[in-house]
C-alpha cells in the first residue's frame, strides 16, 4: 500500500474537573545538644490554618457569584467526587475570602467614584428574615465607571453596595464626596442628589450632581402604552426615538470629534420630538398612561439632553442595567441572601468578578492569582497592585 495521505478528525472531549489532596511533610528535629525541636513552616494558606487553597477557594466563588451556583448544590456536586464539603464549610470559607479582598473592594470603589460620570442603578434582592419565617426585600446598587464607549482610558469598573431597604439616604451615603454626572433612573434618592439640600450625611452633601436621564427608560413607557392599547401616538413615540437610536450606534465607540458630529444629527430629531410630545399631550386625557409617559419625558427635557453636547454622556444607561443582569440570574437560584451580612458578602463579590469580566480577566484565575499573593503576604500598602485593570 501507498500512502496518499491524511485525514485529520477533531473531536471535542471532556475532561472533568477533579480534586487532589496535596500532602506537606514537615519533619521535626530534635537538638541532642540543646534540646530544641525544630520544624520547617507550613505553607502558606489565604485562611488560617485553612484546608482550602486559592485555587479551591476562587472555584468556589467564582462558581457561586458568576456562575451563581447556590452552596448547597455546590456541596452536592463536590459529593459525586468523593469530597464531603458541608454548606456551612463553604460559607465559611466564603466569608473568610470576602474579609481577605475588602481592601480590592474598597479599591474599586474609589476608582468608580473619582470618575467625572458614572450610571447607577438598583434592583431587589430577597433576604431572610430571622424569626419571621419569610424574607425581607433587601437593595443591591451598583455604580459603573466605563469610559470605552467613547474611547476614554480610564479602566472599568463596577462597585455595588447592599442595603436593607432602598432609603434614600443609601445612594446619599455611597455619593457623598462624589461631584459629576450620574446617570440613573428617577427613584426618588437620586433625584434628591441633583440639588443642594439638608442630609442625615451633612449640609448639601451632594449638591455637585448633575442628573442625566437616559432615553431607554423613558421609550419603555411608551412600549408598554404600545403593547397595552395598540396606540399609533405610542408607535410615533417609539419611532422617533429609533432615530436617535439609529445615530447613536454609529456615534457609539468613535473618537470624540467624530462622536459629536454624530449628534449634531441628532439635535434636531431630539428638538422635533419635544415639540411633537408637547402638542401632543395636550390632545390626550391628563389621567392616560400615555399622557403620564409624554409629560415625563417633557419633565426631564434638560437631562435627557445633556448627552447632545458632552461626548462622556450616554443615550441610555443600559451599561448599569447589564451589570446588574448577573443579580438577577443569582436570584433565582440561590433563592435568598442568609442575612444583611450575607447581601454585605455579595455586593463585595459582585465588585470582585464583575470588574474582572469589564477588563476581560478570567475571574477565576484572577481570584487565584490574587488570593495566592495575599497568601504570601502582599503588603496592604501596595494594594494597588492587585486592581483587575494591572493585568491589562
Amino acid at each position: 500500500m501507498a500512502k496518499l495521505g491524511e485525514d485529520v478528525t477533531e473531536v471535542l472531549d471532556y475532561i472533568p474537573g477533579r480534586f487532589q489532596v496535596i500532602r506537606h511533610v514537615r519533619p521535626k528535629y530534635a537538638c541532642k545538644a540543646c534540646d530544641a525541636i525544630t520544624k520547617a513552616p507550613a505553607p502558606a494558606m489565604p485562611t488560617p490554618r485553612g484546608r482550602a487553597t486559592p485555587a479551591t477557594l476562587a472555584h468556589l466563588l467564582v462558581s457561586k457569584y458568576c456562575d451563581h451556583l447556590p452552596l448547597c448544590r455546590q456541596s452536592e456536586i463536590y459529593a459525586r467526587d468523593g469530597v464531603d464539603l458541608d454548606r456551612s464549610t463553604l460559607s465559611d470559607w466564603v466569608g473568610q475570602s470576602t474579609w481577605l479582598l475588602r481592601p480590592i473592594v474598597e479599591g474599586i470603589r474609589r476608582h468608580v467614584f473619582a470618575a467625572e460620570k458614572m450610571r447607577g442603578d438598583d434592583t431587589t434582592v430577597p433576604v431572610l428574615a430571622p424569626g419571621l419565617g419569610r424574607t425581607k426585600t433587601g437593595r443591591l446598587w451598583v455604580y459603573v465607571r466605563d469610559d470605552r464607549p467613547f474611547c476614554g482610558t480610564a479602566p472599568p469598573a463596577a462597585a455595588y453596595f447592599y442595603s436593607p431597604d432602598r432609603a434614600g439616604e443609601h445612594p446619599a451615603k455611597h455619593l457623598v464626596g462624589f461631584t459629576g454626572f450620574l446617570q440613573a433612573d428617577a427613584y426618588a434618592g437620586f433625584e434628591a442628589l441633583y440639588a443642594p439640600r439638608q442630609t442625615k450625611v451633612g449640609p448639601a452633601a451632594n449638591a455637585g450632581i448633575i442628573e442625566v436621564a437616559w432615553w431607554a427608560h423613558c421609550r419603555r413607557k411608551f412600549h408598554d402604552c404600545w403593547v397595552a392599547k395598540q396606540s399609533a401616538v405610542a408607535k410615533e413615540a417609539i419611532d422617533r426615538i429609533r432615530g436617535f437610536y439609529d445615530i447613536e450606534d454609529k456615534a457609539r465607540f468613535a473618537p470624540p470629534d467624530e462622536r459629536l458630529a454624530h449628534r449634531a444629527r441628532t439635535r434636531p430629531l431630539v428638538d422635533a420630538f419635544f415639540g411633537w410630545a408637547g402638542a401632543t399631550v395636550r390632545k390626550l386625557s391628563a389621567k392616560s398612561d400615555l399622557a403620564e409617559a409624554c409629560n415625563y419625558t417633557i419633565k426631564r427635557r434638560e437631562a435627557l439632553s445633556r448627552f447632545l453636547a458632552d461626548v462622556r454622556l450616554e443615550i441610555d444607561n443600559n451599561i448599569a442595567e447589564n451589570a446588574l443582569r448577573g443579580v438577577a440570574l443569582g436570584r433565582k437560584n440561590y433563592l435568598f441572601a442568609g442575612a444583611d451580612s450575607g447581601g454585605d458578602r455579595t455586593a463585595a463579590m459582585y465588585t470582585i468578578v464583575e470588574t474582572a469580566k469589564m477588563n476581560d480577566l478570567n475571574p477565576e484565575a484572577y481570584l487565584r492569582d490574587t488570593l495566592m499573593k495575599i497568601a504570601q503576604g502582599h503588603p496592604i500598602s501596595r494594594i494597588d497592585e492587585l486592581m483587575q485593570w494591572k493585568g491589562r
